[in-house]
């Protein structure tokens, strides 16, 4: 480790964490209706989908109008995928993909996970980027964040039926937030060198003499909603390590800013709505205290050589540097990394195949934990609060009282369906997983045996259920077993977490809302946060611990003995 690498990492959290607070009291403002700057657009679009603005939603209506969107724009972009040798925007003239992974692509881009078992320039079509997967990543962050306000809402007031209107909700994440931010951010990454452009390829000549074709596309605006709306499905195959993708440290900064501020905005902004700031600071402290020991354990793993280079007589003076871009070195790799996966971002600017045994869990452990650190937009946030609400009731059974959060009584209806959330995401990895590892199919996908091979399959599995994204390279993921699969697992941990979620919600909101008394577990203090991470940590993580003791931790100590598979 260096200091040059602890500044940078000092640096990404400073403009971070400080972005996130201006950023989550406009966002708190979106929610409340008072943003109001494209009001003749909003309306517009109202009219056009014949949505009723001043028609307040319960919790069921809510989920099915997530749902029936989620299904529409699921078969849509199934039908793009499968027809895009027939639409315009086609220059390459890529054909249809197969309809496994047309399946698996479209659950992807559908829950905000956006894996990719493809290589995307020359696999999809230029129109098929743009108004196919592009359009699915400002629909699914939109959707996530507007069940964060719609949780946000429940513990606003008392006796609530209602938790807003779904449509409006996302209607106007779209047009206040994630459409002006990413304009922005796009416009930047094209004056640093990202292509904008719906030219097939580039041209160039080497210096050998030879000519040499080079994929360009509309990449900088699919990079920017990428990172902004925690989606991570790069234009290239090699994600953000693709220059065209992230030309410039200054770029990487920039990304690693635009896939973590939401995330951190959404607790201040849930301080806004309802009237205490320090409820919501309390959340905020726990992800980023979770997430900046991450990034530096992920640093210290990656900074020590290869014990088999050492011995060979290779350099080990800059530390791990294989699977990782020069221009960004090794602090700056791995904080991009950690950030990704303590969000649902999964993008990639170097290659988690490539790191050493410990860094390599740190990315894993951090979607084990269930995406809160902070999580991807609105999902981290609603996930907190499941954990919030379990920590209360801890705190409860601790000193025999029914615990409260923010006035509301937490009962047996609300800790059911948040236990029902976490293991239902719990089955899928350890049993999706499992079954892989003793399939003829599921071995055939693994580049690695031993140790390394498990933790490419757990981190497959982990990484779809999470709705994360992001992958051990080594793992080939385009077979009968992994598309359905993972595609699956992908739908069952978007929607089968958020319905019990939406669900507290209603019955929290239908609540009274009781005045603090002496015998109320503040929540807003180092206690309650201190309690939060132990609870995440208990719940989310610990239940992997076998596996990872097989997988990581076991290949550590092989590698420090010497032994290869």
């Amino acid at each position: 480790m260096t200091i040059a690498g602890g500044a940078y990492i000092a640096l990404i959290f400073v403009l971070v964490l400080g972005g996130a607070i201006p950023l989550g009291l406009y966002i708190a403002r979106i929610l409340q209706g008072e943003v109001r700057f494209l009001a003749p657009v909003e309306h517009g679009v109202y009219a056009v989908c014949g949505v009723d603005p001043a028609r307040e939603m319960r919790w069921q209506d809510y989920v099915v109008a997530l749902l029936l969107l989620s299904v529409i724009h699921l078969v849509l972009l199934y039908a793009i995928l499968r027809l895009q040798e027939y639409l315009p925007f086609n220059p390459q003239h890529i054909g249809p993909m197969s309809p496994r992974l047309a399946f698996n692509t479209a659950a992807s881009f559908t829950t905000n996970t956006n894996w990719q078992s493809y290589a995307p320039e020359a696999q999809i079509s230029n129109g098929a980027q743009m108004f196919g997967l592009a359009v699915h990543m400002f629909i699914s962050a939109a959707a996530g964040i507007a069940v964060a306000g719609a949780v946000m809402r429940a513990f606003t007031s008392s006796g609530l039926q209602t938790l807003g209107n779904f449509y409006v909700d996302l209607t106007r994440i779209t047009l206040y937030l994630l459409l002006p931010f990413t304009i922005v951010a796009a416009l930047l990454l094209v004056w640093s060198g990202s292509p904008q452009t719906f030219a097939p390829f580039a041209t160039a000549h080497t210096i050998f003499g030879s000519v040499q074709k080079i994929a360009v596309g509309p990449v900088a605006l699919q990079e920017a909603i990428k990172e902004f709306g925690t989606n991570g499905g790069g234009f290239f195959n090699a994600n953000s390590a693709h220059p065209f993708e992230n030309p410039t440290i200054w770029t990487n900064i920039l990304e690693n800013w635009l896939l973590l501020v939401i995330g951190f905005a959404l607790p201040v902004a849930f301080g806004r709505m309802v009237g205490r700031p320090r409820q919501g600071y309390a959340l905020y402290g726990a992800m980023a205290i979770i997430l900046i020991a991450g990034c530096i354990g992920a640093y210290a793993a990656e900074s020590h050589a290869n014990p088999l280079h050492v011995a060979a007589g290779i350099s080990a003076a800059p530390g791990n540097m294989e699977g990782k871009e020069v221009r960004f070195g090794i602090a700056a790799s791995t904080t991009f990394n950690v950030s990704a996966t303590g969000t649902s971002t999964g993008a990639v600017n170097s290659f988690t195949d490539s790191y050493m045994p410990l860094a390599g869990a740190v990315p894993l452990f951090m979607m084990e934990l269930g995406e809160v650190t902070p999580g991807g937009v609105g999902s981290g946030f609603y996930t907190i609060i499941v954990f919030a609400l379990l920590s209360v009731f801890v705190a409860g059974l601790m000193v025999g009282r029914t615990p409260e959060y923010l006035g509301k009584k937490v009962q047996a209806r609300e800790i059911k369906l948040a236990m029902l959330s976490v293991l239902i995401l719990t089955v899928f990895i350890l049993v999706g997983g499992g079954f892989s590892l003793i399939t003829t199919s599921g071995l055939a996908s693994l580049a690695n045996a031993g140790p390394h091979g498990l933790s490419e399959m757990l981190y497959a599995w982990t990484s779809a259920t999470e709705n994360n994204g992001s992958a051990m390279a080594g793992i080939s993921a385009d077979t009968p077993l992994l598309d359905y699969g993972l595609g699956t697992a992908m739908l069952f941990g978007r929607f089968a977490f958020m319905i019990p979620v939406i669900a507290i919600a209603g019955s929290l909101a239908a609540k009274p809302k009781l005045p603090d008394s002496s015998g109320t577990f503040p929540t807003d203090g180092a206690l309650f946060v201190a309690l939060l991470i132990g609870v995440i940590i208990i719940l989310g993580g610990l239940q992997f611990l076998p596996a990872m003791t097989l997988g990581p931790l076991a290949e550590h100590f092989a590698l420090f003995a010497g032994k290869t598979y």
